[in-house]
């Protein structure tokens, strides 16, 4: 690879949970770097508009509404992966449905339950189900975590227990698929700087009377780098890892959040 070649060039990136915040910018960041995507989601009209910057980018896209949570309905995603573009370089498991925030003495077992349907048994699955085109292409599987990991914040005990669930799939299933060429690893965001957290904060702000940049600035200043991750700057680590920068490394986990935590 040349130093003018894009890291991605050539690559087949399939990337689950496409939705207006990390999952658009992850298959934005892929195709910038010159993959052809796969998106998943559940919503049609947001696969099509995604899509739509997919193309405007010079890349190829395809969309499957998916539910990761359904066998048949994850069969199919890989089945439609496959047949458009006839290899998958990177799996990136990027859905997942956040667990009640609520203490773990008094949360619904059934939705503990959902959580981790929808992070590490809907990883599994789709994982499961690329390995072939996977081994085929030496490729990756790049799964998205969280911080919730370096912290033990009360009500956070459901979302942690998921998100480690996911964390140690990603370390086992390094070892089961690395003699396959196989790479699997993980990327932990802190604060996402998108529309869901800009909303949080304006809620915060109007609360306590103030400013919502008076709240950004409160909550950067705990991070070594002053500012909030936003969306494309995390999606950039897939990138790194799914390239073939990353050629060698397997089981890691890159935490990506300016610095709040140190791992």
């Amino acid at each position: 690879m040349s130093p003018q070649t894009p890291l991605l060039q050539g690559k087949v990136v399939v990337v689950s949970g496409i939705g207006p915040g990390l999952g658009r910018s992850i298959a934005l960041r892929c195709a910038h770097a010159g993959a052809d995507i796969v998106l998943a989601a559940r919503t049609e009209s947001r696969l099509a508009e995604v899509a739509k910057e997919v193309t405007d980018l010079g890349r190829r896209a395809v969309t499957v509404p998916t539910d990761i949570t359904d066998d048949a309905s994850a069969t199919q995603l890989a089945d439609q992966a496959v047949e458009a573009f006839g290899r998958v370089d990177t799996l990136v498991n990027n859905a997942f449905a956040i667990p009640p925030i609520t203490d773990l003495l008094e949360v619904d077992l059934d939705d503990v339950r959902a959580g981790f349907e929808a992070s590490s048994l809907a990883a599994l699955r789709l994982t499961r189900l690329f390995t072939p085109a996977l081994e085929d292409t030496g490729g990756s599987v790049v799964m998205i975590n969280s911080a919730v990991l370096r912290h033990s914040r009360r009500t956070f005990g459901p979302y942690k227990m998921a998100k480690a669930s996911l964390l140690a799939l990603a370390q086992s299933l390094a070892t089961e698929l690395g003699p396959r060429g196989i790479r699997v690893n993980t990327v932990a965001p802190g604060y996402i700087w998108a529309d869901s957290l800009k909303w949080y904060f304006a809620y915060l702000a109007e609360k306590r009377g103030v400013e919502p940049q008076q709240v950004y600035d409160e909550t950067a200043a705990t991070i070594d780098l002053r500012k909030l991750p936003e969306p494309d700057e995390i999606a950039d680590a897939v990138v790194f890892l799914a390239s073939p920068l990353a050629r060698i490394i397997t089981g890691q986990c890159l935490d990506v959040n300016g610095g709040e935590y140190h791992h």
